[in-house]
């Protein structure tokens, strides 16, 4: 059965807003081998509903979230940090875009769309995989979570990216993996895609309710 959203191929939107870990990249292995490090060097046990609740939380408000969670001392900036130079080694030299993906944002600059990405990522950690990947040389902007106040529970990251590319909500189409983000993209007046991660956290069929289209894999489209 193929779950090709035919609107996407031909491109029927006026720009493209991407997220990345999971959508675009193979990535959601760092998050939660970053937290099960983290967690295991304070006497604290990793568990996957973690990766859920910290997958739509900028890296400031997740180290709020796991300080109140697992009742821990450490000053939150300390936890960016740390988390930072635990993914920085790992995005450095293990992490690519999923199979099909850099096909599809290249056809897309080649027909003249814009393209942004939206992560609660950190500017750091993808700059940290250049040479081997240049991240910010494949899209017109990049937005990651400092970039804006609120996490992907309300809009901003996405309407800041259409900002950024010129072109209203309505005629953007968003990429995302989790319910959070398409539901506040959705709620702003954007189409939304979901995608399939891989990830065993993923609620496939949650997300895909969730969106207006829905694609499994990258390689699906009919370039």
């Amino acid at each position: 059965m193929s779950h090709v959203p035919t609107s996407l191929w031909p491109f029927s939107y006026e720009a493209a807003i991407f997220d990345f870990d999971g959508t675009l990249a193979s990535s959601a292995f760092v998050w939660n081998e970053v937290d099960r490090t983290f967690l295991a060097r304070r006497g604290r046990t990793w568990t996957p509903d973690l990766a859920q609740h910290l997958a739509t939380l900028g890296f400031a408000e997740g180290a709020l979230y796991v300080i109140e969670r697992y009742g821990l001392d450490d000053d939150p900036q300390d936890i960016c940090d740390e988390w930072n130079e635990l993914a920085n080694d790992i995005y450095a030299t293990e992490v690519d875009l999923r199979p099909g993906a850099l096909a599809y944002l290249d056809a897309l600059r080649e027909t003249g769309v814009p393209i942004a990405l939206a992560t609660t990522n950190d500017h750091d950690v993808l700059a940290s995989m250049a040479p081997r990947l240049d991240v910010y040389g494949l899209f017109d902007t990049v937005v990651c979570g400092t970039d804006v106040t609120k996490t992907k529970r309300e809009p901003d990251i996405y309407l800041e990216a259409a900002r950024r590319l010129g072109v209203a909500p309505a005629g953007c189409v968003v990429f995302e993996d989790i319910v959070a983000g398409l539901k506040s993209a959705g709620g702003a007046g954007m189409a939304t895609c979901a995608v399939a991660s891989g990830d065993v956290t993923q609620d496939v069929g949650a997300v895909r309710a969730a969106a207006d289209l829905f694609l499994e894999d990258w390689r699906d489209l009919p370039l």
